[in-house]
C-alpha cells in the first residue's frame, strides 16, 4: 500500500466528518512554504526570483503550526525553497509530528545527509524528494550536475535509518513515456520508495524557461502511452485512481485548489501555491473571500493548461471517498 493504512484511516475519518457537517469547502493538504529561499535554480520554477529581502525571510515554528491548526488539515506538505535551509526546520516538524500531523518534507536532496540527525522515523513524519527523472535528465532540471547522485545517496540512506521515503516527479513536455516509465521504474523497483507522486508541470510566470510546459493534450497524451498495458497497478503511485484517469483524459474534474491551500511568509496565498492573486490572514479570509468561480480550466487563462494535483488530486479525492466502487479501487490500488 503506498498510503500507510494510519494515514488512510485520519483521511478517511476526517472526509466523512466533514461531510457529516455538510462542508463543501475543506483542506485535505495544507501546503506549507516556511522560506522562499533554495539552494538550487531550476529552469521550472520561479520561487527564487524574488527579492533578497524576501529570501532572508524565515517562518517561525509558531506560526506554521498556527497556521496548520488555523486550517485544520491532516495532512501537511513543507516546501519552499528548500525547506531544509530553515535552521528551525526539524523544530517545525516535531511540533506537527507531535500534533499528529501527517508531515511531507519535500527536499532536493542536496542537505538531507548533513541534516538527517536532526530527524527522528515517525509513521507521522516522511521524506519526499524530487526526483525528476534518471540521472542526465534530472540534473538537467535543476540546471546542475551531481544532484541525482546527491539525492540517491540520501533516498538510500534514508531507507537505511527506518524513514518513509516518498518522491515526487515533474514532467515537462521535453519528457517522453519512457522517460517517465524509466524513472519510475528505479524509484519503485531499485530504491524502492514507499510512494511516489508524479505531476505535469504547471507554467510559473516567474519561471525562466517558459518553453517547457505541458498542455493539456500534451499532458493526456504522455500518461495514457506512460500508463500503458496497465503498468501504473505496479508502481507505489501516491495518488487516487481517478487522478491517474484524470491524467490519462479518462475522467474530467473542476478544479479544487481550497483542498490544498497553501500558507507562506506571505499567508494564506489565493487561489494556490501556483498562483498568486493576492495573500489574506486566515483560512476563513481564504476560504470565504475568494471567488473559487473564477478559476479553473476554461475559466481563467493561466489555468487552460493546468492539471497539477494541487487543484485536482483533491477533486479526485473527494469523488473517491463519495464512491464506494471507486474507494475499493483505491482499496486495491487499481
Amino acid at each position: 500500500m503506498s498510503v500507510p493504512w494510519r494515514q488512510n484511516l485520519r483521511v478517511g475519518a476526517y472526509l466523512a466528518k466533514q461531510r457529516l457537517r455538510r462542508s463543501t469547502r475543506f483542506p485535505l493538504v495544507v501546503e506549507l512554504e516556511p522560506l522562499f529561499a533554495c539552494n538550487l535554480s531550476c529552469a521550472g520554477c520561479g520561487k527564487i526570483q524574488y527579492p533578497a529581502d524576501i529570501l532572508r525571510k524565515r517562518m517561525s515554528v509558531d506560526e506554521a503550526v498556527s497556521a496548520v491548526e488555523e486550517c485544520g488539515a491532516p495532512v501537511v506538505s513543507i516546501a519552499g525553497g528548500e525547506p531544509l535551509m530553515h535552521p528551525d526546520i526539524e523544530g517545525i516538524v516535531e511540533a506537527l509530528v507531535a500534533r499528529k500531523r501527517f508531515v511531507y518534507l519535500c527536499s532536493n536532496g542536496i542537505l538531507m545527509e548533513r541534516k538527517m540527525d536532526r530527524f527522528t522515523p515517525s509513521p507521522y513524519f516522511s521524506w519526499a524528494v524530487h526526483i525528476d527523472g534518471l540521472r542526465e535528465r534530472h540534473d538537467a532540471s535543476v540546471c546542475r550536475d551531481g544532484v541525482f547522485d546527491r539525492a540517491v545517496a540520501a533516498i538510500r540512506l534514508a531507507k537505511e535509518r527506518g524513514f518513509r521515503v516518498t518522491t515526487n516527479t515533474t514532467v515537462f513536455n521535453t519528457d517522453s513515456p519512457k522517460t517517465v516509465r524509466d524513472v519510475l521504474d528505479f524509484l519503485n523497483d531499485d530504491l524502492e520508495v514507499d510512494a511516489m507522486m508524479i505531476s505535469p508541470a504547471y507554467a510559473y510566470e516567474k519561471a525562466p524557461d517558459q518553453e517547457h510546459f505541458l498542455g493539456v493534450e500534451e499532458t493526456t497524451r504522455l500518461f495514457s502511452e506512460a500508463f500503458a498495458g496497465g503498468r501504473r497497478r505496479h508502481w507505489r503511485l501516491n495518488h487516487t485512481p481517478l487522478f491517474l484517469d484524470f491524467l490519462e483524459g479518462k475522467v474530467d474534474f473542476e478544479c479544487t485548489a481550497w483542498g490544498i491551500p497553501s500558507y507562506s511568509i506571505f499567508g494564506w496565498q489565493k487561489p494556490c501555491y501556483l498562483m498568486s492573486d493576492g495573500y489574506v490572514a486566515t483560512y476563513r479570509e481564504l476560504v470565504e473571500q475568494t471567488d473559487w468561480s473564477a478559476y479553473g480550466r476554461g475559466r481563467d487563462p493561466r489555468c487552460a493548461n493546468c492539471m497539477a494535483h494541487c487543484g485536482y488530486e483533491p477533486s479526485a479525492v473527494v469523488a473517491t471517498a463519495t464512491s464506494l466502487r471507486q474507494s475499493l479501487r483505491a482499496a486495491v490500488g487499481s
